[in-house]
């Protein structure tokens, strides 16, 4: 099969402004403003996020109105509740460990962020939006998303509280006990994509598996093998610390967790890096199982944006209905059930990728 090989944006942006031959200078030039850009596109996502759709869908589940009061539908309670918190004092509490303290709010986010530097986005007024395309980015986003839970630690332990504390050691239990099954299963599709590039995996998914009565059915690897999508999906739940795994900032136990004595701005970026980790996960279940970008009709990025939403509403769906574990429940479950699941259906795909390459 011959697969269109695309231009990454920041090279797409080169041509753009003329730069036939880009040196280094121009390189970093383009690769700053492409960044720019795509920052500036998921800080959008999660400021409607979390102060405006979070509390809007919740209400819906919960017979309530939610927003309503500022702006249309509310939503200019995005624009109040940035004001509210920046405007507060950062209160730092005594005897903190102060470098440990400051790094998890600028780390939480940024390994969110970076992640997406892998992500194809699909192409929109015919460029393709895709930061870099590394042979190995599939690991490459595992990775640095992982460098979340090194700042949820650091949190834990440097902020003098003991349910920080408790906070963080759950969130180190919980990682573990579910990134192992996320990197596992998600080495499934590797194994049927035969790659490690992403924009490879999503091409891999563009061929119809099969026509029913005319409508084309795509070879996206959720239908390809739904029993490994729905083991991704709820480790990834697991990974972003939604019910019922929102376990190291559960609010009835132990106040927010490791976000306990966080205040004023260091309070706004752990909040938004938390919604950033959300798109990531569901970036990262478009571009494994729904075929990333692809769909009808509409530009792929529009298409890509639908999906992590859509991922989004799915976390809201699972917060808002699906009560609490225990921690020692969560940990049963990620040990004794997924870790099995996970490399059983690892063992099933090399078997299958085995018997059809014959």
């Amino acid at each position: 099969m011959n697969r269109l090989v695309l231009a990454t944006l920041p090279e797409s942006l080169g041509h753009a402004l003329g730069w036939s031959q880009m040196g280094v200078v121009q390189q970093v030039v383009a690769s700053v403003l492409s960044a720019a850009f795509v920052g500036t596109y998921l800080m959008a996502n999660a400021a409607v996020a979390g102060p405006w759709a979070k509390r809007k869908i919740a209400a819906a589940f919960w017979d309530k109105i939610g927003p309503n009061r500022i702006g249309p539908a509310g939503i200019l309670i995005i624009v109040a509740d940035a004001t509210r918190f920046l405007a507060k004092e950062l209160i730092v509490p005594r005897q903190v460990d102060r470098p440990a303290f400051d790094v998890p709010p600028i780390l939480i986010p940024f390994s969110a962020i970076v992640g997406f530097a892998v992500i194809p986005m699909g192409r929109i007024f015919g460029v393709n939006v895709q930061l870099a395309d590394p042979a190995t980015g599939v690991a490459y986003v595992f990775a640095v998303s992982s460098l979340a839970t090194l700042g949820l630690t650091m949190a834990g332990y440097a902020s003098n509280n003991k349910f920080s504390l408790m906070g963080g050691l759950r969130a180190i239990a919980q990682n573990i006990a579910y990134e192992i099954p996320l990197v596992v299963t998600a080495a499934s599709v590797v194994l049927l994509a035969g790659t490690l590039r992403t924009s490879e995996v999503v091409a891999t998914q563009q061929d119809a598996l099969v026509t029913l009565f005319g409508v084309a059915i795509p070879s996206w690897y959720a239908f390809v093998n739904p029993f490994a999508f729905v083991l991704f999906v709820a480790a990834n739940l697991a990974e972003v610390g939604r019910n019922p795994f929102d376990i190291p900032e559960a609010p009835t136990e132990i106040v927010a967790g490791y976000m306990t004595e966080y205040s004023s701005v260091y309070f706004v970026l752990m909040y938004v890096g938390e919604f950033v980790h959300i798109f990531l996960g569901g970036a990262i279940v478009a571009t494994l199982f729904l075929g990333g970008p692809a769909g009808p009709v509409l530009p792929g990025f529009v298409w890509f944006t639908v999906k992590i939403w859509g991922f989004f509403l799915f976390t809201q769906w699972a917060r808002s209905a699906v009560p609490r574990l225990r921690i020692d429940q969560l940990i049963e479950i990620g040990w004794k059930g997924m870790l099995v699941l996970s490399f059983l259906n690892l063992l099933l795909t090399a078997v299958f990728v085995g018997v059809t390459a014959v």
